[in-house]
């Protein structure tokens, strides 16, 4: 049978009466329902207040807890996608600069689908991003592009770029010559072109996530970013040959920043994340540490991470 409706006071009494969860603010409670919605607060962040294997919620549990697990994951969301759009710029200043450099600066160039690696595997998918290319050069959207094509009858590549999504700018790394990924790839250290080909195929799940305000913490893809040196420095446990953290999680994404931030951003970064994890802790007496990390995909010693060399 599907969920009736329910008011926002009769809400409040099934998290009391039926789930136990203690409210310890009926006013505040209500408010925060009103604001974030009974599915999106309640049902999108209780998994982790259960007991393991049962339906029933730890002993004392309160919706003030489940507020902080929501805010932080609003936090952290907010915190990925500030650097997913520094790796998102770099990526856009880069292709741009040379493809430009060896096709030249007239669209035409590329809407030409052989300058790219059109193997067969490809083909389809170079033809749909050729068709997006050809719908933002064409499009009244954005003022910069309407003013290149009724201007100079052209809109060049380094201005187009600028209204790729991260998918589009991914896939057109993807369907590159292999010359051209090369040159992208060597401006991130100790990243070859296959391997940026998989942290880029990554991030742009997670960027969709956050982008999409969904629950980022718990993410799993079905994608991976390859194997590094970090995973075994970090002695990440394996399930046959397979990682079993830091591969498709949160802190693949940790692992994918280390490898395409700057030092001194990347840095930055660690110490926001960790003061945001620090905050929650502190914040609920129904989350332990581990599981908090064990659900986001971070081994114990997480913050090892910035200590070794890759």
């Amino acid at each position: 049978m599907p969920k009736p409706f329910m008011t926002y006071e009769q809400q409040l009494t099934k998290l009391k009466d039926e789930k136990h969860i203690l409210i310890p603010d009926e006013v505040k409670a209500k408010a925060k329902l009103q604001e974030i919605g009974y599915y999106s607060l309640v049902t999108g962040y209780k998994h982790i207040f259960r007991i393991p294997g049962q339906k029933i919620y730890k002993s004392g549990t309160s919706l003030d807890e489940i507020v902080s697990l929501y805010e932080f994951d609003e936090n952290i969301r907010a915190l990925f996608l500030k650097y997913l759009l520094h790796i998102e710029q770099h990526l856009r200043s880069l292709l741009s600069y040379y493809f430009t450099e060896k096709y030249g600066e007239n669209q035409s160039a590329y809407l030409n689908p052989t300058n790219y690696n059109s193997i067969a595997k490809h083909q389809a998918g170079i033809s749909r991003l050729i068709s997006e290319l050809t719908r933002l050069s064409q499009s009244t959207q954005y003022p910069y592009i309407e003013y290149q094509r009724n201007t100079y009858n052209n809109v060049p590549l380094w201005v187009l770029v600028n209204a790729m999504t991260f998918g589009s700018l991914s896939k057109m790394y993807i369907f590159l010559t292999s010359d051209l990924q090369t040159k992208v790839s060597k401006n991130f250290l100790h990243v070859n072109e296959k391997q940026l080909r998989q942290y880029l195929t990554v991030l742009t799940k997670f960027r969709n996530v956050c982008a999409h305000n969904e629950r980022l913490f718990s993410y799993r893809t079905k994608d991976t970013i390859p194997d590094t040196i970090l995973h075994q420095k970090l002695c990440i446990s394996k399930t046959g040959n397979a990682y079993i953290l830091g591969k498709r999680d949160l802190f693949a994404m940790v692992i994918a920043f280390r490898y395409l931030l700057s030092p001194n951003e990347f840095h930055t970064f660690k110490k926001s994340l960790t003061q945001c994890i620090d905050k929650l802790l502190k914040a609920t007496n129904h989350i332990a540490e581990d599981e908090l990390l064990n659900a986001m995909g971070f081994p114990l010693n997480w913050k090892k991470i910035s200590t070794y060399k890759i």
